[in-house]
């Protein structure tokens, strides 16, 4: 999670989220526009799939180890 703020936070990451969402030229947001979208997905899955992780580790522990 801490990834996705990051990478939000960062330079490149506000010339996209500007480009695609406050640029005064359309051409500019209809090219910057999917590329935000699909950031915003990868990101999202990093999420989820970070929170399945510490999920399944707490499940594991709390189990208390079987092998």
């Amino acid at each position: 999670m801490v990834l996705s703020i990051t990478i939000l936070v960062s330079p490149i990451g506000q010339e996209v989220l500007h480009d695609a969402f406050f640029s005064g030229e359309q051409l500019s947001r209809n090219i910057a526009q999917p590329i935000a979208f699909i950031g915003f997905v990868i990101l999202s899955l990093i999420c989820v799939v970070e929170w399945l992780v510490r999920l399944l580790i707490s499940k594991r522990r709390a189990r208390g180890a079987t092998s």
